[in-house]
């Protein structure tokens, strides 16, 4: 299996695609293993918050082009696809925070998994492509996430020219959050994370969940669907006791129900 899982800290995991030689690669195996292992994570109670990261030289290339040519048939290509929308949707529709650990490169679908985290930090010299464009191959499934995390002129020019955009132009546009040295990368990441950690678990789920929903929907849709989400996150012990710990001035002590 070439995805490793660290548990960093106690509530906190590391999912490693461990694939250098391919540049670690979204082939069949990788996803499918990638899918595996974020649903065992989705369902382990001690796991709060997930980091994403890349072996090697970078992040991910996205598919492995050899195996892409060696499918052939459009019935293999379709299932290829459709494994790796499964492997986004399963990140963006599971109870935990991603957070995307950004090295070296992340084009095509290794942008397209960077844009389905909920949150993206990378080193200052990362590099960020949707270049299919360039092989003849337009980059449709990767702009899916990324044209949900950036605005449509800068990601038409992604598409269309196929050319590699930088780290601190890449955090301006809204694909990460922030960028760092090499050195600060992971501490900062970790610090993020176990901030995350700190908080009611059930509260992030119910949120997350949230979020995703009501940007798919018109205005009053989403203020009625989000009132009714309020509404189940207040019903909860959890609110209870951070507003009670609020107004007592005392750390809340969480039992995420």
């Amino acid at each position: 299996m070439n995805i490793k899982v660290i548990n960093q800290e106690k509530d906190i995991s590391r999912v490693i695609i461990n694939d250098p030689k391919t540049y670690n690669s979204l082939s069949t195996k990788n996803l499918h293993d990638l899918i595996k292992v974020f649903k065992k994570l989705d369902n382990d109670k001690k796991v709060k918050v997930i980091i994403l990261e890349g072996a090697g030289k970078g992040f991910s290339a996205g598919h492995n082009l050899k195996e892409v040519r060696g499918l052939k048939k459009k019935e293999k290509y379709q299932k290829l696809f459709n494994l790796c929308s499964k492997l986004m949707t399963q990140i963006v529709e599971g109870k935990k925070p991603v957070i995307a650990k950004v090295h070296g490169a992340a084009y095509a679908a290794g942008c397209q998994l960077v844009a389905s985290c909920d949150l993206a930090y990378s080193t200052s010299d990362a590099l960020f492509a949707t270049p299919g464009v360039n092989i003849g191959l337009f980059c449709s499934t990767p702009m899916v996430a990324v044209s949900r995390k950036i605005n449509r002129k800068p990601m038409m020019k992604m598409l269309l020219t196929g050319e590699p955009i930088k780290a601190n132009y890449a955090k301006e546009v809204g694909l990460i959050n922030d960028c760092f040295s090499k050195t600060k990368l992971n501490s900062e990441v970790l610090k993020i994370a176990k901030k995350i950690a700190s908080k009611s678990n059930l509260t992030i789920k119910i949120g997350k969940r949230a979020f995703y929903k009501q940007l798919e929907m018109p205005l009053r849709k989403a203020y009625a669907y989000t009132s009714k989400m309020m509404t189940l996150n207040m019903m909860a012990m959890d609110a209870k006791e951070g507003i009670s710990a609020f107004l007592e001035k005392r750390k809340p002590k969480w039992k995420n129900k």
